[in-house]
């Protein structure tokens, strides 16, 4: 029983907890809590506020699983909630200044959001080390640079790694709109990491 519950998918354990199981949904939350916390933080830039609303995409896992219909992807439904509650936030942060990059994540933490994107294992180089901060501050700014739908799907495919057609589902436009805003995301992105090529080639 351990091990099927163990290889349970989203929708089975979806349709065990709309049936009373509560460890059921204490497995979805397990599974999701971090990849959802990451794609709401890159769209609101602030991990207190991304923390809040990632609470509140499982309290409408909650309040709405009665509407789950078992045929349909879980993560389709949960993305879904947590892009919209992101996008009402946005809105209601609209007027207000947005967090430096390089302002602390918080006040008992005074890494920085580009400190996130960093090497996490510096290499002895002094040059590799700068190029590797270089480069992490890039992405994070170029990302944030992107018009918001080709960002959302940027975001949806390789942080949430969701095939285009659940994105297509998510974001209510055609799949090959997707994958145009994706391939001219990716090109954005590209175009602003260029500039370290030759630091590339150099440190190989």
């Amino acid at each position: 029983m351990t091990g099927e519950r163990a290889e349970a998918t989203d929708e089975m354990l979806m349709v065990r907890y709309q049936r009373g199981d509560r460890q059921a949904f204490a497995t979805l939350v397990q599974r999701y809590k971090r990849p959802i916390f990451n794609f709401v933080l890159r769209h609101l830039r602030q991990p207190a506020l991304a923390e809040e609303v990632t609470q509140d995409v499982f309290m409408r896992v909650v309040q709405k699983a009665a509407e789950f219909k078992h045929e349909a992807r879980f993560s389709t439904w949960l993305y879904t909630i947590a892009r919209n509650l992101s996008v009402d936030h946005l809105r209601k942060l609209a007027l207000r200044r947005h967090p430096s990059l390089d302002q602390p994540r918080g006040p008992d933490d005074s890494r920085t959001l580009l400190d996130a994107v960093a090497d996490p294992h510096p290499s002895a180089s002094v040059d590799r080390s700068v190029v590797a901060t270089e480069v992490g501050a890039t992405i994070v700014s170029a990302i944030d640079k992107l018009p918001a739908e080709q960002r959302e799907v940027f975001l949806l495919r390789e942080m949430a790694n969701l095939p285009f057609k659940e994105i297509a589902s998510i974001t209510g436009v055609p799949e090959n709109t997707v994958k145009s805003r994706m391939r001219y995301a990716l090109d954005r992105l590209r175009e602003a990491l260029c500039e370290f090529e030759e630091y590339a080639r150099a440190l190989r």
